[in-house]
């Protein structure tokens, strides 16, 4: 079965079972209360990190260099605001983690390592030999 199908099924079924758990325990208004709460301060802080990691991008661009972890932190942001934005308790503890910096550079540095891992193995050659050919030779 394909992963993406299989997390578009089961994240859903986790957050329904949170829900229940959670409900169950503070009540309904207060769990409802809890993931509106949770969404408007994640996104009230992802814009507080967004606009330190622009600060951060443009510091690196007037140094003149390349400000690569600030693009990719910049993205791991946005996906933790729409982490955020999404009703869920499990949602929100993904993006609560993608946005502070902290274990946002953990995470992202396992993601690095994972995927240099598999670029460095992968052969991206192609062996063959060309022949120049003349136009005016061409009939």
């Amino acid at each position: 079965m394909n992963s993406i199908l299989l997390l578009i099924i089961l994240i859903p079924v986790i957050e329904i079972y949170l829900f229940i758990k959670i409900g169950a325990q503070i009540g309904a208004l207060t769990t409802i209360l809890l993931i509106f709460i949770t969404a408007v301060l994640g996104v009230y802080y992802a814009r507080y990190e967004g606009l330190n990691t622009l600060k951060a991008g443009f510091t690196q661009l007037s140094k003149k260099e390349t400000p690569a972890y600030e693009v990719i932190s910049g993205a791991a942001i946005a996906f933790a605001a729409l982490l955020l934005i999404i009703p869920g308790f499990a949602t929100d503890l993904l993006g609560f983690f993608l946005i502070f910096p902290v274990t946002r550079k953990i995470i992202l540095n396992k993601l690095s390592k994972k995927f240099s891992s598999k670029k460095s193995t992968k052969n991206n050659f192609i062996d063959g030999e060309f022949e120049d050919i003349d136009d005016h030779n061409v009939k």
